[in-house]
């Protein structure tokens, strides 16, 4: 139990309302030519440098958006779950997509062809307002990753991030292997193995294979230096 809230708001790109109660007819343009599959564990979305056609709404499951080095080593930089949608800012910008996004687990993911997309902007002044905001808002997530990577320890980052994903997709267990953990605290496997283990010794979290059960989360915003 926690004793105050976590204000994942302050650290997650959240953007489930930009398509909630639109106007019908701005809906059936943005729709108009949508197609739907699911997609497998790990599946690609779009890669880095690739040019957009259109953008992605997750109807079930979760994605992760993440940047590769030359030797392949991951960045993640965002994980979004069902309700959310991705790849629409390589739209807006008309640059290639800056990141690639691959789905954590089996998905159902709609594909919207950019051209559906920016009629519905034109025709509805409520889109785009919503849009505007969503991307103020990440600028400011962004700062604030940004500043919690170049000031806190490996063992702050994983209890901030594990507070972060549990907010997220709003569930004390996290279902994530270390690999995609480790690539999201920023740091290697080894190292978040360790503190896990350490979490764990102190009553922190349990763990069943993949998954990471919170135990308590007070002591872990302690940790993680917020408030």
């Amino acid at each position: 139990m926690s004793k105050g809230a976590f204000p994942i708001h302050q650290w997650d790109f959240s953007n489930e309302s930009v398509l909630v109660d639109l106007p019908q007819e701005v809906y059936d343009r943005l729709t108009a030519h949508k197609t739907e599959r699911v997609y497998a564990q790990h599946e690609i979305l779009f890669r880095e440098g690739a040019f957009p056609s259109g953008i992605f709404y997750i109807v079930k499951g979760k994605v992760k958006k993440y940047k590769a080095d030359r030797e392949g080593k991951e960045q993640i930089v965002n994980l979004a779950h069902t309700g959310q949608l991705v790849g629409y800012h390589a739209v807006l910008s008309e640059e290639r997509y800056p990141d690639t996004a691959a789905t954590l687990e089996k998905s159902t993911i709609a594909f919207i062809p950019k051209e559906d997309f920016l009629a519905a902007l034109d025709q509805s002044p409520l889109l785009t307002n919503r849009l505007l905001t969503t991307l103020s808002h990440e600028f400011a997530v962004l700062v604030n990753n940004l500043t919690m990577f170049a000031r806190k320890t490996v063992r702050e980052r994983l209890a901030m991030q594990l507070l972060i994903v549990r907010e997220k997709f709003r569930d004390d267990v996290i279902s994530l292997n270390r690999e995609d953990l480790a690539n999201l605290v920023g740091t290697a496997r080894e190292n978040v193995i360790r503190v896990l283990a350490a979490f764990r010794e102190e009553g922190l979290v349990e763990t069943q294979g993949r998954k990471i059960i919170i135990r308590d989360v007070d002591k872990l915003m302690a940790i993680a230096s917020y408030p």
